[in-house]
């Protein structure tokens, strides 16, 4: 496995700087902090939530775009933040065992 590029880096000690428990960032936030282009930034973001070094942890409504945008947190602080955690695993895991 290659070791990882500046881009890569520089994005990831952004995110570890900028989590809170109340607040993480957002890619415009991510590629400013870490000052890298916004072009490389969105792509190398998608390639990290790919691999699972981000994860998504909720979404957070900014003036600057009619839509939520995702806050993106490092895969080893996700514990850290306030996020509520999603009963769905948790369903299905016991839709799968025996009532019996």
């Amino acid at each position: 496995m290659r070791p990882a590029g500046e881009v890569r880096q520089a994005l990831l000690d952004a995110a570890l700087a900028l989590t809170t428990p109340e607040r993480s960032p957002t890619q415009l936030e991510l590629a400013m902090h870490a000052q890298v282009g916004f072009k490389a930034a969105r792509a190398t973001v998608q390639n990290m939530v790919r691999s699972r070094a981000l994860v998504i942890v909720r979404l957070r409504e900014v003036d600057y775009r009619p839509r939520p945008v995702a806050e993106y947190c490092p895969a080893s602080r996700v514990r850290l933040t306030n996020v509520p955690k999603c009963e769905l695993p948790r369903v299905f895991a016991a839709w799968a065992t025996s009532m019996v």
